[in-house]
């Protein structure tokens, strides 16, 4: 049947039960991009820091978690961390693993898409650290601040007020990469779409009601970064342009 002979039903977007399963696709890919997000925020911040400390061993340390890290494709982190990672434990708690987590799936995606793009986070704060001047540094130590309080109180507000830019690409790369968690199970939108098309045979609407979400999730999530990189912008230096 070609394609100019084939008859829409859109309905299928909404009729019971598979509105409800798409409502919670979408509904587990925000949550999964969004838990996965914090923790590349956090470890990102962490490891960038790393990178850039006079101390060697954590410099070492941060280098090889960006290069481990980075230079895998996330699809094999992903399988590793849902079919490999368990197996590292001990029996009893490979055990306690399966029966008391629900939904291990979901938590395996979280945590490989968190890690993953906590490598390319850490780059990204680095280039920040790296790019604020000497000068700054040495007048924060001279106000009798520790290092620790340097980079907390100083140096990290600054470099991520100058990174936000390419933080918005980021934060959309880790959200469309939510998709490949379909690959272990996870029922995040990509998956439900192809569900659906399995009981229905309308994977043209399923699918173009799954990139329509994509689409418009992402252009909320570029208007909310534009906010923020106008609110928290350094004048004079980088910014969005008009």
């Amino acid at each position: 049947m070609g394609i100019l002979n084939y008859t829409f039903d859109w309905s299928v977007l909404w009729r019971h039960p598979y509105g409800g399963m798409l409502a919670k696709g979408i509904a587990t890919t925000v949550h999964l991009s969004l838990l996965a997000w914090l923790i590349a925020l956090a470890l990102g911040l962490m490891v960038g820091i790393c990178r850039v400390l006079p101390l060697r061993s954590a410099s070492l340390a941060g280098g090889v978690y960006v290069q481990v890290f980075r230079n895998t494709p996330f699809l094999v982190q992903l399988f590793f961390w849902y079919f490999a990672a368990p197996l590292l434990l001990p029996k009893p708690a490979q055990a306690w693993l399966y029966d008391n987590v629900p939904n291990y799936a979901f938590w395996a995606g979280v945590v490989a898409l968190g890690t993953y793009t906590a490598s390319r986070v850490a780059e990204q704060f680095r280039a920040g650290l790296l790019s604020i001047p000497r000068d700054q540094y040495r007048a924060s130590y001279a106000t009798g601040l520790t290092t620790f309080q340097v980079y907390r109180y100083v140096i990290a507000p600054f470099a991520l007020r100058l990174i936000l830019p390419p933080f918005t690409t980021e934060f959309l790369t880790c959200f469309k990469n939510s998709a490949l968690t379909m690959t272990i199970g996870v029922m995040e939108v990509t998956h439900t779409a192809y569900y659906i098309d399995s009981f229905t045979w309308r994977g043209l609407e399923t699918t173009t009601a799954a990139s329509t979400v994509y689409l418009c999730i992402a252009i909320g999530i570029v208007a909310c970064m534009a906010f923020v990189e106008k609110r928290f912008r350094i004048p004079g230096m980088i910014g969005r342009g008009r």
